[in-house]
Protein backbone atom coordinates (compact mmCIF):
# COMPACT_ATOMS: atom_id res chain seq x y z
CA UNK A 1 0.00 0.00 0.00
CA UNK A 2 1.33 3.26 -1.34
CA UNK A 3 1.80 6.63 1.92
CA UNK A 4 0.55 9.83 -0.21
CA UNK A 5 1.66 12.95 2.07
CA UNK A 6 -1.15 14.65 0.82
CA UNK A 7 -1.57 19.03 2.23
CA UNK A 8 -4.71 20.84 2.50
CA UNK A 9 -6.50 18.12 3.30
CA UNK A 10 -9.52 19.50 5.57
CA UNK A 11 -10.28 22.06 2.86
CA UNK A 12 -12.33 21.60 -0.35
CA UNK A 13 -10.41 20.19 -3.19
CA UNK A 14 -8.27 18.71 -0.32
CA UNK A 15 -10.49 16.56 1.28
CA UNK A 16 -12.97 15.50 -1.63
CA UNK A 17 -9.51 14.13 -2.72
CA UNK A 18 -9.12 12.52 0.55
CA UNK A 19 -12.32 10.49 0.36
CA UNK A 20 -12.05 9.67 -3.21
CA UNK A 21 -8.36 8.21 -3.10
CA UNK A 22 -9.04 5.91 0.76
CA UNK A 23 -12.60 5.10 -1.31
CA UNK A 24 -10.82 3.54 -3.91
CA UNK A 25 -8.05 1.57 -2.09
CA UNK A 26 -4.61 1.06 -2.35
CA UNK A 27 -3.51 3.95 -0.63
CA UNK A 28 -2.57 5.66 2.69
CA UNK A 29 -3.12 9.02 3.26
CA UNK A 30 -1.06 11.17 6.43
CA UNK A 31 -3.04 14.57 5.90
CA UNK A 32 -1.55 17.63 6.75
CA UNK A 33 -3.63 20.43 6.95
CA UNK A 34 -3.26 24.13 9.43
CA UNK A 35 -7.13 24.35 9.57
CA UNK A 36 -7.57 27.91 8.49
CA UNK A 37 -10.86 29.29 8.02
CA UNK A 38 -11.78 27.54 4.88
CA UNK A 39 -10.59 23.99 6.66
CA UNK A 40 -12.89 22.05 8.50
CA UNK A 41 -12.21 19.18 10.92
CA UNK A 42 -16.08 18.17 10.25
CA UNK A 43 -14.85 17.54 6.50
CA UNK A 44 -13.42 14.70 7.47
CA UNK A 45 -15.24 13.62 10.50
CA UNK A 46 -15.99 10.05 8.69
CA UNK A 47 -12.38 9.34 8.76
CA UNK A 48 -11.63 9.46 12.09
CA UNK A 49 -11.49 5.98 12.88
CA UNK A 50 -10.37 5.21 9.07
CA UNK A 51 -6.70 3.21 9.56
CA UNK A 52 -5.76 4.40 6.17
CA UNK A 53 -6.16 8.41 7.47
CA UNK A 54 -3.56 9.57 9.30
CA UNK A 55 -4.40 13.57 10.60
CA UNK A 56 -1.70 16.15 11.34
CA UNK A 57 -2.59 19.47 12.47
CA UNK A 58 0.63 21.89 11.06
CA UNK A 59 1.27 23.85 8.40
CA UNK A 60 3.18 23.42 4.76
CA UNK A 61 5.75 26.61 6.08
CA UNK A 62 7.16 24.27 9.07
CA UNK A 63 10.09 22.54 8.12
CA UNK A 64 11.08 20.30 11.21
CA UNK A 65 7.14 19.34 10.99
CA UNK A 66 7.26 18.24 7.49
CA UNK A 67 10.81 16.54 7.63
CA UNK A 68 9.45 14.45 10.43
CA UNK A 69 6.65 13.44 8.53
CA UNK A 70 8.38 12.53 5.72
CA UNK A 71 10.84 10.38 7.78
CA UNK A 72 8.24 9.21 9.55
CA UNK A 73 6.02 7.82 7.02
CA UNK A 74 7.77 7.29 3.80
CA UNK A 75 5.51 8.44 1.58
CA UNK A 76 5.73 7.59 -1.86
CA UNK A 77 4.40 11.12 -3.26
CA UNK A 78 3.53 14.41 -2.29
CA UNK A 79 -0.03 16.00 -3.13
CA UNK A 80 -0.09 19.48 -2.20
CA UNK A 81 -3.31 21.47 -2.08
CA UNK A 82 -2.45 23.71 0.52
CA UNK A 83 -3.27 27.15 -0.35
CA UNK A 84 -5.23 30.26 0.38
CA UNK A 85 -7.36 30.75 -2.49
CA UNK A 86 -10.14 33.24 -2.36
CA UNK A 87 -9.63 36.08 -4.82
CA UNK A 88 -11.92 38.20 -2.71
CA UNK A 89 -9.91 37.64 0.75
CA UNK A 90 -6.41 38.42 -1.25
CA UNK A 91 -8.03 41.27 -2.55
CA UNK A 92 -8.69 42.22 1.43
CA UNK A 93 -5.34 40.83 2.61
CA UNK A 94 -2.47 39.54 0.32
CA UNK A 95 0.42 39.03 2.88
CA UNK A 96 -1.26 35.75 3.63
CA UNK A 97 -1.61 34.58 0.87
CA UNK A 98 2.02 35.16 -0.51
CA UNK A 99 2.81 33.70 3.00
CA UNK A 100 1.22 30.16 2.69
CA UNK A 101 1.41 30.12 -1.69
CA UNK A 102 4.83 31.16 -2.17
CA UNK A 103 6.89 30.76 1.38
CA UNK A 104 4.68 27.33 2.26
CA UNK A 105 5.06 26.34 -1.27
CA UNK A 106 9.12 26.76 -1.51
CA UNK A 107 9.38 25.10 2.25
CA UNK A 108 7.47 22.24 0.85
CA UNK A 109 9.36 21.45 -1.92
CA UNK A 110 12.58 22.31 -0.31
CA UNK A 111 11.69 19.44 2.38
CA UNK A 112 10.74 17.41 -0.23
CA UNK A 113 13.99 17.63 -2.34
CA UNK A 114 15.66 16.55 0.64
CA UNK A 115 13.75 13.81 0.88
CA UNK A 116 13.53 12.84 -2.79
CA UNK A 117 17.88 12.83 -2.63
CA UNK A 118 18.25 10.60 0.36
CA UNK A 119 16.06 7.60 -1.07
CA UNK A 120 17.27 4.71 -2.76
CA UNK A 121 17.46 4.79 -6.50
CA UNK A 122 14.38 2.58 -7.55
CA UNK A 123 12.47 5.28 -4.63
CA UNK A 124 13.44 8.10 -6.22
CA UNK A 125 12.26 6.78 -9.45
CA UNK A 126 9.01 6.44 -8.20
CA UNK A 127 8.40 9.53 -6.45
CA UNK A 128 6.06 12.09 -7.29
CA UNK A 129 5.61 15.98 -6.15
CA UNK A 130 1.94 16.98 -7.30
CA UNK A 131 1.35 20.55 -7.30
CA UNK A 132 -2.34 21.83 -7.48
CA UNK A 133 -3.20 24.86 -9.00
CA UNK A 134 -5.39 27.20 -11.12
CA UNK A 135 -6.79 28.12 -14.46
CA UNK A 136 -6.69 31.75 -12.82
CA UNK A 137 -2.98 32.52 -13.13
CA UNK A 138 -3.23 32.26 -17.03
CA UNK A 139 -5.65 36.06 -16.72
CA UNK A 140 -8.68 36.76 -18.68
CA UNK A 141 -10.16 35.80 -22.17
CA UNK A 142 -11.90 37.32 -24.44
CA UNK A 143 -15.32 35.28 -26.13
CA UNK A 144 -13.05 33.27 -28.10
CA UNK A 145 -10.34 30.77 -27.30
CA UNK A 146 -9.29 28.65 -23.77
CA UNK A 147 -6.15 28.62 -21.79
CA UNK A 148 -3.65 25.46 -22.60
CA UNK A 149 -0.87 24.56 -21.14
CA UNK A 150 1.41 26.77 -23.15
CA UNK A 151 -1.05 29.64 -22.73
CA UNK A 152 1.75 32.98 -20.86
CA UNK A 153 0.99 33.53 -16.95
CA UNK A 154 -0.86 36.88 -16.62
CA UNK A 155 -2.42 36.63 -13.72
CA UNK A 156 -4.57 39.44 -12.60
CA UNK A 157 -5.16 39.12 -8.57
CA UNK A 158 -3.16 39.12 -5.58
CA UNK A 159 -4.14 35.55 -5.40
CA UNK A 160 -3.57 34.31 -8.67
CA UNK A 161 -0.12 36.24 -8.55
CA UNK A 162 0.75 34.18 -5.66
CA UNK A 163 -0.27 31.26 -7.29
CA UNK A 164 2.18 31.61 -10.34
CA UNK A 165 4.90 32.35 -8.32
CA UNK A 166 4.49 28.63 -6.55
CA UNK A 167 3.55 27.29 -10.09
CA UNK A 168 7.33 28.51 -11.57
CA UNK A 169 9.14 27.49 -8.32
CA UNK A 170 7.70 24.21 -8.67
CA UNK A 171 8.73 23.90 -12.66
CA UNK A 172 12.41 25.69 -11.07
CA UNK A 173 12.54 22.92 -9.24
CA UNK A 174 12.33 20.06 -11.38
CA UNK A 175 13.93 21.74 -13.83
CA UNK A 176 17.03 22.66 -11.53
CA UNK A 177 17.41 19.82 -9.49
CA UNK A 178 15.59 16.96 -11.16
CA UNK A 179 12.61 16.71 -8.54
CA UNK A 180 10.05 14.60 -10.28
CA UNK A 181 7.15 17.56 -10.21
CA UNK A 182 3.61 17.49 -11.61
CA UNK A 183 1.16 20.56 -12.19
CA UNK A 184 -2.24 20.73 -12.70
CA UNK A 185 -4.64 23.74 -13.40
CA UNK A 186 -7.97 23.07 -12.92
CA UNK A 187 -11.30 25.05 -13.70
CA UNK A 188 -13.17 26.17 -11.47
CA UNK A 189 -14.54 23.85 -8.83
CA UNK A 190 -17.62 22.82 -6.74
CA UNK A 191 -19.54 20.30 -5.19
CA UNK A 192 -19.31 19.04 -1.47
CA UNK A 193 -17.76 20.40 1.43
CA UNK A 194 -16.82 24.09 0.09
CA UNK A 195 -16.57 27.01 2.14
CA UNK A 196 -19.96 28.75 2.01
CA UNK A 197 -17.76 32.09 0.63
CA UNK A 198 -17.33 30.77 -3.17
CA UNK A 199 -20.67 31.49 -5.80
CA UNK A 200 -22.10 28.42 -5.76
CA UNK A 201 -21.90 27.70 -1.89
CA UNK A 202 -22.75 31.48 -1.04
CA UNK A 203 -26.11 31.62 -3.39
CA UNK A 204 -27.31 27.88 -2.56
CA UNK A 205 -27.21 29.26 1.12
CA UNK A 206 -28.60 32.77 0.22
CA UNK A 207 -31.32 31.50 -1.93
CA UNK A 208 -32.48 28.89 0.62
CA UNK A 209 -32.78 31.43 3.38
CA UNK A 210 -34.63 33.49 1.18
CA UNK A 211 -31.76 36.10 1.30
CA UNK A 212 -30.83 38.72 -1.76
CA UNK A 213 -28.43 36.90 -4.25
CA UNK A 214 -25.96 39.75 -5.04
CA UNK A 215 -24.23 39.06 -8.64
CA UNK A 216 -21.18 40.68 -9.25
CA UNK A 217 -21.49 43.71 -12.42
CA UNK A 218 -23.89 42.64 -15.04
CA UNK A 219 -23.23 39.20 -14.39
CA UNK A 220 -21.99 37.91 -17.60
CA UNK A 221 -18.57 36.74 -16.32
CA UNK A 222 -18.05 33.40 -17.29
CA UNK A 223 -16.33 30.07 -15.59
CA UNK A 224 -15.56 26.98 -16.95
CA UNK A 225 -17.04 24.40 -14.00
CA UNK A 226 -15.74 21.53 -12.99
CA UNK A 227 -17.50 19.26 -10.43
CA UNK A 228 -15.01 18.44 -7.81
CA UNK A 229 -14.73 14.89 -7.77
CA UNK A 230 -13.93 14.83 -11.68
CA UNK A 231 -11.54 17.19 -10.33
CA UNK A 232 -10.01 14.01 -8.01
CA UNK A 233 -10.24 11.72 -10.20
CA UNK A 234 -7.75 13.28 -12.95
CA UNK A 235 -5.47 14.20 -9.84
CA UNK A 236 -5.47 10.84 -9.35
CA UNK A 237 -4.68 10.17 -12.96
CA UNK A 238 -1.97 12.62 -13.20
CA UNK A 239 -0.24 11.22 -10.23
CA UNK A 240 -0.58 7.57 -11.43
CA UNK A 241 0.46 7.86 -14.60
CA UNK A 242 1.52 11.52 -15.98
CA UNK A 243 4.91 12.65 -16.87
CA UNK A 244 6.86 14.08 -14.63
CA UNK A 245 7.95 17.77 -15.09
CA UNK A 246 4.59 18.56 -17.71
CA UNK A 247 1.27 20.62 -16.71
CA UNK A 248 -1.89 18.97 -17.22
CA UNK A 249 -5.09 21.57 -17.57
CA UNK A 250 -7.84 19.86 -15.98
CA UNK A 251 -11.40 21.49 -17.00
CA UNK A 252 -15.28 20.64 -16.97
CA UNK A 253 -15.82 21.85 -20.50
CA UNK A 254 -18.86 23.55 -18.76
CA UNK A 255 -18.94 27.47 -19.23
CA UNK A 256 -21.49 28.91 -17.87
CA UNK A 257 -22.15 32.98 -17.24
CA UNK A 258 -22.54 33.57 -13.43
CA UNK A 259 -26.18 34.34 -13.89
CA UNK A 260 -26.51 30.98 -15.51
CA UNK A 261 -25.18 29.31 -12.59
CA UNK A 262 -27.32 31.57 -9.93
CA UNK A 263 -30.70 31.03 -11.93
CA UNK A 264 -30.13 27.33 -12.04
CA UNK A 265 -29.52 27.11 -8.62
CA UNK A 266 -32.60 29.25 -7.84
CA UNK A 267 -34.39 26.63 -10.38
CA UNK A 268 -33.13 23.70 -8.31
CA UNK A 269 -34.21 25.26 -4.87
CA UNK A 270 -37.45 26.42 -6.19
CA UNK A 271 -38.34 22.66 -7.23
CA UNK A 272 -37.11 21.11 -4.04
CA UNK A 273 -37.75 23.99 -1.44
CA UNK A 274 -39.95 26.33 -2.51
CA UNK A 275 -40.27 30.04 -0.64
CA UNK A 276 -43.37 29.95 1.67
CA UNK A 277 -44.68 33.34 -0.25
CA UNK A 278 -44.44 31.37 -3.56
CA UNK A 279 -41.84 34.14 -5.11
CA UNK A 280 -39.46 32.67 -7.45
CA UNK A 281 -36.05 32.73 -6.17
CA UNK A 282 -34.60 34.18 -9.27
CA UNK A 283 -36.34 38.19 -8.05
CA UNK A 284 -33.64 37.72 -5.21
CA UNK A 285 -30.92 38.29 -7.57
CA UNK A 286 -29.24 41.98 -6.91
CA UNK A 287 -26.38 43.08 -9.11
CA UNK A 288 -23.76 44.67 -6.81
CA UNK A 289 -20.33 47.00 -7.74
CA UNK A 290 -18.15 44.78 -9.43
CA UNK A 291 -14.71 43.40 -8.27
CA UNK A 292 -11.22 44.80 -8.69
CA UNK A 293 -9.96 43.42 -11.27
CA UNK A 294 -12.97 40.98 -11.74
CA UNK A 295 -11.85 38.78 -14.66
CA UNK A 296 -14.28 38.53 -18.03
CA UNK A 297 -13.74 34.65 -18.90
CA UNK A 298 -11.76 31.81 -18.36
CA UNK A 299 -12.20 28.60 -20.64
CA UNK A 300 -9.63 25.19 -20.30
CA UNK A 301 -8.35 23.35 -22.82
CA UNK A 302 -8.17 20.17 -21.39
CA UNK A 303 -7.58 18.22 -24.58
CA UNK A 304 -4.12 17.30 -23.46
CA UNK A 305 -5.11 15.32 -20.26
CA UNK A 306 -7.97 13.45 -22.05
CA UNK A 307 -5.24 12.36 -24.81
CA UNK A 308 -2.52 11.23 -22.96
CA UNK A 309 -4.47 10.80 -19.76
CA UNK A 310 -7.77 9.01 -20.92
CA UNK A 311 -9.57 11.17 -18.12
CA UNK A 312 -12.52 13.30 -19.22
CA UNK A 313 -15.17 14.46 -16.99
CA UNK A 314 -18.10 12.34 -15.64
CA UNK A 315 -20.68 14.84 -14.49
CA UNK A 316 -22.18 17.95 -17.05
CA UNK A 317 -22.93 21.40 -15.39
CA UNK A 318 -26.51 19.78 -14.97
CA UNK A 319 -25.91 16.48 -13.30
CA UNK A 320 -22.74 18.25 -11.44
CA UNK A 321 -24.67 21.33 -9.72
CA UNK A 322 -27.74 19.13 -9.17
CA UNK A 323 -25.60 16.75 -6.81
CA UNK A 324 -25.09 19.71 -5.24
CA UNK A 325 -27.72 21.25 -4.36
CA UNK A 326 -29.19 17.92 -2.62
CA UNK A 327 -25.66 17.77 -1.07
CA UNK A 328 -26.06 21.34 0.91
CA UNK A 329 -29.92 20.71 1.59
CA UNK A 330 -28.53 17.42 3.40
CA UNK A 331 -26.17 18.60 5.01
CA UNK A 332 -27.08 21.79 6.18
CA UNK A 333 -25.14 21.11 10.27
CA UNK A 334 -22.17 21.13 7.95
CA UNK A 335 -22.67 24.61 6.78
CA UNK A 336 -23.82 25.57 10.35
CA UNK A 337 -20.71 24.36 11.60
CA UNK A 338 -18.48 25.99 9.00
CA UNK A 339 -19.99 29.50 9.72
CA UNK A 340 -17.95 29.99 12.80
CA UNK A 341 -18.58 33.77 13.18
CA UNK A 342 -15.21 34.89 11.42
CA UNK A 343 -17.52 34.63 8.28
CA UNK A 344 -21.13 35.18 7.70
CA UNK A 345 -21.25 35.66 3.85
CA UNK A 346 -20.46 38.91 4.07
CA UNK A 347 -19.23 40.80 0.79
CA UNK A 348 -15.50 40.66 0.77
CA UNK A 349 -12.47 42.02 -1.82
CA UNK A 350 -14.63 45.50 -1.94
CA UNK A 351 -11.93 47.78 -2.21
CA UNK A 352 -9.10 47.86 -5.13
Amino acid sequence: MKTLLVTGGAGFIGGNFVHAVLAGGGYRIVNLDALTYAGNPDTLADLERHAGHVFVHGDIGDRERVQALLAEHQPSAIVNFAAESHVDRSIDGPAAFVQTNVVGTLALLECALAYWRALPIDRQDAFRFLHVSTDEVYGSLGPLGRFTEASPYQPNSPYSASKAASDHLVRAFHHTYGLPTLTTNCSNNYGPYQFPEKLIPLMIQKALDGEDLPVYGDGRNVRDWLYVVDHCHAIQRVLEIGRTGEVYNIGGDAERENLEVVGAICALLDARRPLADGRPRRALIRHVADRPGHDRRYAIDASKIRRELGWRPAESFETGIARTVDWYLEHQDWVGRVLDGSYRMERLGGVA
